[in-house]
């Protein structure tokens, strides 16, 4: 007769590892591992290297879960762990970010993703093939939803170099889907 596991709520692993309890550490680690590590992979191109800032990112959220109110959703706050374990092995890179003045961005159409059939991985090796400082301000803008402000004081950077990133990223994803889509119409991802 097999045991009857039952399944255990986040709010259940949440306090499990609260508790230092090695099995719901565990448990939180095989459902969040795939998808934080993605998060790392957007901003590390080296995958052995985002593995390894997961597995600090994931020692410092089952060393810091007391601080973990329950306020919010847990994954939002494992997330920001992990983001700014990614930034931190960013910063320690010595990234330069080049500035270009915004009166020399161009203005390009808007992103139709109907027009467009990609898949999650061939996005995920897009993103990592550009340069860090274009990579870096992508994400925090485009997917973790930061503002210039707020990446610029992040990164140390000024909002006008975050600004210039952001646009030379766009540009630069945007020509390569063309390459790949064979078209010679410009979009841009929003």
């Amino acid at each position: 007769m097999s045991k009857v596991v039952p399944l255990l709520t986040e709010h259940d692993l949440v306090k499990g590892c609260q508790q230092g309890d090695r099995n719901s550490q565990k448990a939180v680690f095989e459902k969040w591992h795939r998808k934080m590590l993605t998060v790392c992979q957007r901003y590390i191109n080296n995958n052995f290297e985002a593995e390894d800032i997961l597995m600090q990112a994931m020692m410092k959220v089952f060393t810091e879960i007391n601080r973990f109110s329950g306020m919010g959703s847990f994954e939002g706050w494992m997330r920001r762990i992990v983001v700014n374990e990614a930034l931190m092995a960013v910063r320690k890179q010595k990234i330069v970010f080049e500035f270009v003045d915004q009166d020399g961005f161009e203005v390009l159409g808007g992103f139709e993703p109907g027009n467009l059939q990609v898949d999650a991985e061939y996005l995920l090796e897009l993103l990592q093939s550009l340069p860090t400082g274009f990579r870096t301000v992508f994400n925090l803008y485009a997917i973790e939803g930061y503002d210039h402000k707020e990446i610029a004081s992040m990164l140390g950077i000024s909002e006008g170099t975050s600004k210039s990133q952001l646009s030379r990223a766009r540009k630069m994803l945007s020509d390569k889907l063309n390459k790949m889509n064979n078209r010679d119409t410009k979009t841009i991802i929003q």
